[in-house]
């Protein structure tokens, strides 16, 4: 088939765009998945890829467009995406951005990556992490650091700034991601795309390489609202039979739900919606290029017809020393397989299974990987389990419950992502916990297991995306979805490329 297309457009449609262009015969999948792995391969020098096999994508092209010449037409097929690295595929190896997996190639899919693979998505690769999702700049890969597209001097933001800076470049137009304590939401904001954390258990942690178990969630990130809740609708759903922690909730057409509020007649569609503001969320520790963003787009949406009321997270402070509790000693659990026996990085040389477990963890682990396995085991040990683990633990309760407290209060709590704009790369490489603070504005909601996204909201200093922060109660994704939806049609931020996507 010859596209009647301007193939120099392509990498500027959205998943819903190309999926209708896809529909109508204007263009292939195959033609699409080689528009943007040339793309990928012009701009290489963002790091934003670490795999890539043309052949391998080219072979699920045409599969995707045997299924629409057949008459098929589902909201995602053939329209190409790219996964982070922390999805186990069979058709590229698995890295979690660490040596300690390097080659390594799965005998199967992840639950995410074979759902979206049913729908008719087409892989383009696999994208750049921190190391073993740890960290808030893409700075922690083994093999490249990430470059933010808007400013190549800066991060992306982390652990998913791969996804999100190869999103914002036009280099693919949607990518999975996961988020822990905020690395769907902090990239998403620092790169300007709208990224989403459904609620813990929504989707599948099967074959996702485990950072911190009773945190880890994967979640979309692409261009808009709409195309989040297109892809999240193919990737949330019960998995039983292979991960426990899995929500027994069917999925939802969370577009279906957008287009039907779309549809609504009335001038002002979030009539009734209660905005609530953390306190927390707006003092000194904010930026005023941020908050001035943050508040610019809280405006638009009280145009829209929500009404903002104060709420107080008192809690929000300890959310960060409770974090890194919590997620270093299941970060030291999880990571304890990876010993050099079964898979994964083995040393050259030892002289017996003591020294091949300590040469092999200590060559295949990175800083910060080896800086959260010694922090989680020594919360963990004896005599300093009830001191830290225990105690984070009661903490992490009461900030849960602080949550449902500002939710009888409001429907929707909104604030800034980040408290910053992109930082420049390695000038945070000296102090870990300036790196740690970065997060403080999204780790109480992943503590609490709350879905939460972030939606462009404008710029701020050096011509830097801003995002807005928007936190639901449990599986309220389709009110944060539709809620970020309004905004989008009042505004175009979410519409800005970066000079490189050009």
């Amino acid at each position: 088939m010859t596209s009647s297309m301007n193939n120099l457009d392509l990498h500027d449609l959205g998943v819903a765009e190309l999926a209708a262009q896809l529909a109508a015969g204007t263009v292939s999948s195959v033609e699409v998945t080689q528009h943007f792995f040339n793309r990928i391969q012009q701009h290489s020098a963002l790091g934003a890829f670490l795999a890539v096999d043309l052949d391998v994508s080219l072979t699920q092209a045409r599969a995707a467009d045997a299924r629409l010449a057949a008459g098929e037409r589902t909201p995602l097929l053939g329209v190409p995406l790219a996964h982070k690295d922390v999805f186990v595929t069979r058709d590229f190896p698995t890295t979690a951005g660490s040596k300690m997996l390097e080659n390594y190639r799965s005998p199967f899919d992840a639950t995410v990556v074979s759902q979206l693979a049913s729908a008719g998505m087409v892989s383009l690769g696999k994208l750049n992490c921190d190391e073993f999702a740890m960290g808030s700049g893409n700075e922690n890969s083994a093999y490249k650091p990430v470059q933010n597209p808007w400013d190549t001097s800066r991060v992306p933001g982390g652990s998913s700034g791969g996804s999100a800076a190869a999103v914002a470049a036009r280099l693919v137009p949607a990518a999975t991601g996961t988020d822990t304590g905020g690395s769907i939401r902090q990239p998403a904001s620092l790169t300007g795309i709208t990224g989403i954390k459904p609620t813990y258990g929504r989707c599948s942690r099967y074959g996702m390489v485990a950072f911190a178990s009773s945190l880890d969630q994967a979640g979309p990130m692409a261009r808009s609202a709409l195309d989040c809740a297109l892809l999240l609708s193919a990737m949330a759903g019960p998995d039983p039979d292979r991960d426990s922690t899995s929500l027994d909730m069917p999925a939802v057409d969370y577009a279906a739900d957008l287009s039907a509020a779309s549809a609504q007649a009335g001038a002002k569609p979030l009539q009734g919606l209660r905005i609530g503001l953390p306190t927390q969320f707006f003092g000194a520790g904010c930026a005023p290029d941020v908050l001035a963003a943050v508040q610019g787009a809280l405006a638009e949406i009280e145009k829209r017809g929500a009404t903002l009321v104060d709420v107080s997270l008192p809690l929000t402070e300890l959310s960060i020393p409770v974090y890194y509790v919590i997620a270093p000693a299941e970060a030291s659990s999880n990571l304890s397989r990876f010993d050099g026996v079964r898979y994964g990085h083995r040393a050259a040389h030892y002289t017996d299974l003591t020294d091949m477990y300590k040469k092999s963890r200590s060559e295949g682990f990175g800083d910060e990987a080896t800086r959260r396995i010694m922090i989680g085991t020594y919360v963990l040990s004896h005599g300093y389990y009830d001191a830290y683990y225990l105690k984070a633990q009661k903490i992490r309760r009461l900030i849960a419950q602080d949550f449902q407290t500002a939710f009888a209060q409001c429907d929707v709590i909104a604030g800034p992502v980040s408290p910053t704009v992109a930082w420049k790369i390695g000038e945070k490489g000296d102090d870990p916990v300036a790196s740690y603070l970065a997060d403080i504005y999204t780790l109480s909601s992943s503590l609490a297991g709350l879905p939460g996204m972030s939606v462009p909201a404008g710029f701020g200093a050096g011509g830097m995306p801003v995002g807005l922060q928007l936190i639901g109660n449990y599986f309220k994704e389709a009110q944060l979805l539709g809620a970020a939806h309004q905004f989008q049609l009042a505004t175009d931020w979410h519409q800005k490329a970066p000079g490189v996507s050009a």
